[in-house]
């Protein structure tokens, strides 16, 4: 947990001290819990193995498989599990943590984390492509 606070510090800078405010500055939001834990506010979105540039393995390098209840999330260890909830429609899920990501550009973005198809079909359609999600470390 101490990892993912600090990872977010180095990404949530004062926008004085960065050279593209508009782009450096991720849109999302860190919350401290009542419990002292941390979630997340931002766009979730999907990938599978027909997404252009989707590797054969996974960042822990097991086999990349959109069938399962997995995600990828930067500052989380491996194996962890996250508590992924639709904030428009109150629908959760738990995910493991096998893959990091989503990529730089989109995490600036907002985007903090991504489902594998089969996890974001049981929070909304797929067709939408980005959700608002809470994101919780378990």
């Amino acid at each position: 947990m101490v990892a993912l606070v600090l990872f977010l510090r180095g990404q949530m800078q004062p926008a004085e001290q960065t050279a593209e405010a508009n782009t450096a500055v991720p849109s999302f939001t860190l919350v401290k819990e009542a419990n002292g834990k941390y979630s997340m506010l931002g766009q979730a979105s999907w990938y599978s193995r027909n997404s252009p540039g989707i590797n054969k393995r996974t960042a822990n390098n097991e086999l990349f498989r959109d069938t399962e209840m997995t995600c990828a999330i930067w500052g989380a260890a491996f194996n962890s599990r996250v508590r992924v909830t639709n904030v428009k429609n109150g629908k959760s899920i738990i995910l493991r943590v096998n893959d990091r990501g989503p990529h730089g550009r989109y995490f600036r973005q907002g985007r903090i984390i991504d489902l594998t198809k089969t996890a974001f079909q049981k929070l909304s359609d797929s067709k939408k492509g980005l959700i608002q999600v809470k994101v919780e470390f378990l």
